[in-house]
């Protein structure tokens, strides 16, 4: 509960303070931060071990230390004290409903590949130390080619670059059962995780264009609750299909995801909200 609220009053923060120029830039090193996040933590905990608790007090040190970096700090949105719900959500789908589309599938996404992934590698044939480096490559191609991609919203159409990764996610995600047991599936790997990635920057960069202080506020915390249903939903679709369907029930639920995304970027008011 209390992480929820630090991301949604930071990205909400972030994009209240980048100007327009450098926003797709700054959200995308605020994801590759992100992602390189989930890469350390593992990392550390293998560096300092786990048979005692040092790993646990040096997480704690670091959450009461974080928000010292913060004191003097401002520029933060303003928002009135307000409730969030549902209803509210399905209003926010409504109007940007590729934006939730997108959020919601990276959430899915997200979830998957730190779960379900290495299950996936292992019923595939592969050991436990080729399945962990197929996992870290797909987060270290979505960590890495973030700045990139930040840099080119920054640079052309952000609608044309939203599309190009959705169609780059469904391309990936069909060619991972062709291409899995090849050396090609390094590269894809990274492709996967970046195009997923960009989704979520884009979102973010797209939210950041329409909304300023209370009405970011809320359009972050829609964000955070499209999150959690991602994440819920992600899983127990791929481990369901995955034991009554198909195998390759993780990277087709993706494709289904992706495809569905193409879909809705093509209406020719996919960007821009509906009217309320």
């Amino acid at each position: 509960m209390i992480l929820t609220i630090v991301f949604i009053l930071g990205e909400s923060w972030i994009n209240q303070l980048v100007v327009e120029q450098w926003r797709g830039r700054l959200v995308a090193l605020y994801g590759s931060s992100y992602a390189l996040s989930q890469l350390a933590g593992p990392l550390l905990l293998g560096v300092v071990g786990s048979e005692d608790d040092l790993g646990f007090w040096i997480g704690a040190g670091l959450l009461i230390a974080a928000p010292l970096v913060l004191l003097g700090r401002d520029g933060a949105p303003s928002a009135e004290s307000c409730s969030v719900t549902f209803t509210d959500l399905f209003g926010f789908c409504r109007r940007l409903p590729v934006i939730a589309w997108a959020i919601a599938l990276f959430a899915a996404f997200e979830a998957m590949i730190l779960t379900l992934l290495p299950v996936y590698c292992l019923q595939q044939g592969f050991t436990t130390e080729i399945a962990l480096f197929m996992v870290s490559t797909v987060v270290v191609g979505d960590a890495l080619l973030q700045l990139p991609i930040g840099a080119l919203a920054d640079r052309m159409s952000r609608r044309t670059l939203f599309s190009g990764c959705a169609v780059m996610l469904l391309g990936s995600s069909l060619a991972i059962p062709l291409l899995l047991q090849t050396p090609l599936i390094w590269p894809l790997w990274v492709l996967f995780g970046a195009s997923a990635g960009g989704l979520f920057t884009l979102s973010l960069v797209l939210i950041g264009e329409r909304y300023r202080d209370d009405a970011l506020v809320r359009a972050n915390a829609h964000v955070a609750q499209l999150w959690g249903i991602g994440c819920l939903i992600g899983p127990l679709a791929a481990g369901g299909g995955s034991q009554w369907i198909s195998g390759h029930a993780l990277p087709l639920f993706m494709a289904a995801g992706a495809f569905g995304l193409v879909l809705l970027a093509r209406r020719p008011d996919a960007f821009e909200p509906a009217p309320v």
